[in-house]
């Protein structure tokens, strides 16, 4: 039975890495002693020896040891026998790009789908929906393909940011690009604003924290989605 946590974000304003969501990831992980981190999204090119260590300190305040996947010799085999995986944030583009150069994207959906208890956030979450097409990054590198792992039936837009009335910038606005993404393609796109995250057991979703969601349709108009809304059946 799948067992996730797709989180708009890793830090809140003010607060410091994983903090907000540590009391969930506690019961999340209650089984897990160690945790598997795949850091190849890397934020601002930090190396993954110092992006594992990032999350090692943030994991020892609930008890949990974390190894990164490039300390594997095998990273297959550590995502087929992880107890628990955690794929960080940073860029997108890069992450998926990573994922089907060291050829484990198939064992990290296999792994996920058998149940391993999982926690995503920022890129980590966008590879949670069927493609990375509603990422926010640039394409600093080409990958083989934009189909991800399909853990939702829809895609995510990370990091979601509602038009702020009282700024004179006239670029794009999130919405916008969502709209431009449904004009070719079909699937739900779901906005999630920093200290959301969905909870996904088995085929139930649920969206968590205290803030709406802002849910997306091709030729539809855009809805406010209130904590604890499902959206088992979205498709």
């Amino acid at each position: 039975m799948k067992k996730l946590i797709i989180a708009s974000t890793s830090t809140l304003h003010n607060g410091s890495y994983l903090d907000y969501l540590l009391p969930t990831l506690a019961s999340h992980f209650n089984d897990v002693k160690t945790l598997l981190f795949i850091p190849y999204a890397r934020p601002g090119g930090i190396s993954h020896d110092a992006y594992t260590e990032k999350v090692r300190e943030a994991f020892s305040k609930i008890n949990i040891a974390v190894k990164g996947i490039h300390e594997y010799e095998n990273p297959t085999e550590a995502l087929s026998t992880a107890e628990g995986i955690f794929t960080g944030g940073g860029n997108t583009f890069l992450l998926v790009s990573q994922l089907y150069q060291t050829k484990v994207i198939d064992a990290l959906e296999t792994a996920v789908k058998n149940g391993t208890p999982y926690l995503g956030t920022s890129a980590g979450s966008n590879i949670c929906g069927l493609t990375m097409g509603t990422t926010n990054d640039m394409p600093i590198v080409y990958p083989p393909s934009f189909k991800t792992l399909g853990f939702v039936p829809f895609n995510i837009n990370p990091h979601y940011l509602d038009p702020d009335s009282n700024s004179t910038h006239m670029g794009e606005t999130r919405e916008t690009r969502i709209n431009e993404f449904h004009h070719f393609n079909s699937q739900p796109v779901l906005g999630l604003r920093e200290g959301s995250w969905l909870e996904v057991s088995g085929n139930t979703i649920t969206l968590k924290g205290h803030l709406n969601a802002r849910l997306f349709r091709q030729n539809q108009e855009p809805e406010e989605m209130a904590p604890e809304s499902d959206f088992s059946n979205l498709k």
